[in-house]
């Protein structure tokens, strides 16, 4: 991937706070959110994380505080390889969606990305690295800790800028899911009792539709910049493929259970990305109402 093409962003952060400490501890329900509790049950399927202590993170997520952003000490972003890495597909997001968002006479207020090491404290509460890259609806931030990428190539096999590239454009499709209301009236729907996990669930609609933005911007960015290399897309595509809740649970349990699902079957997130990619039309990422993931 010729990634240096790209613009850099200025929207790119480090965590100077020092946050961290122990596990996530999260509260205010609201400042969580849903794709945050997606994250939370993710982090069981990929580190064998007691099921019971999820339940109990959950469990304390039911409340409505309006989540008011962390006060953080932040800098702005070295100049280090995958910083710059980091900086010019955050860019090259920004470039596509405010060009789409434009299109519709709308404004693309673009999200900072914060670089943070061990842990950090956002709107939705403090995480720490084990939870890999989040989007937090309270603040409207991406939260990425750049270890992750090493653990994408050594854990799940998942290498390439692409594949890094991808994990970014995810968390930003949940970003531009939030500017759209998508999220509030999915945690409208959950709060109306209709059902988060499981092979249909919200959540797991939510997460394939993010990962049918990702591909919408690859398919814009792609006409843009012209950056993709041989072999590109098949390394998002095994991304997408290695992290599917079947897949990570079966690495984690031996076994699959559908009714758990939370983020989509390694075949279904495959899918959602290349429906994206191949369009490059929103439309064809309506996961929310289709029978067939």
């Amino acid at each position: 991937m010729l990634w240096q093409k790209g613009r850099s962003s200025d929207n790119v952060v480090e965590d100077d706070s020092g946050g961290g400490g122990g596990g996530p501890s999260f509260g205010g329900g609201r400042g969580l959110g849903l794709g945050g509790i997606i994250i939370v049950v993710i982090v069981g399927l990929l580190f064998g994380k007691n099921p019971g202590d999820i339940l109990q993170l959950l469990g304390n997520m039911s409340g409505d505080t309006g989540g008011q952003p962390a006060q953080q000490q932040m800098a702005p972003a070295g100049n280090d390889t995958q910083t710059e890495f980091v900086k010019k597909i955050l860019g090259s997001t920004e470039d596509v969606w405010g060009q789409m968002f434009q299109a519709s006479n709308k404004q693309y207020p673009a999200p900072r990305l914060v670089l943070f090491h061990g842990g950090v404290q956002s709107a939705c509460g403090q995480a720490s690295a084990a939870m890999g890259p989040f989007y937090c609806p309270g603040d409207r931030q991406v939260y990425l800790d750049l270890d992750f990428f090493q653990e994408m190539q050594t854990r799940f096999h998942a290498a390439g800028d692409f594949a890094r590239a991808y994990v970014i454009a995810h968390e930003v499709g949940h970003h531009v899911q939030n500017l759209f209301g998508i999220m509030d009236q999915v945690d409208q729907a959950a709060r109306r009792g209709t059902p988060m996990q499981g092979a249909n669930g919200l959540s797991v609609r939510q997460e394939l539709q993010a990962d049918c933005f990702a591909g919408v911007w690859a398919n814009h960015a792609q006409q843009q910049l012209n950056w993709l290399e041989a072999g590109d897309i098949e390394a998002a595509l095994n991304a997408a493929n290695q992290i599917g809740d079947d897949a990570l649970q079966k690495q984690a349990r031996g076994y699959v259970v559908p009714d758990s699902f939370t983020h989509g079957s390694s075949a279904e997130r495959v899918r959602w990305f290349k429906a994206g990619f191949a369009s490059g039309d929103l439309k064809s990422c309506d996961t929310f109402n289709t029978a067939q993931l």
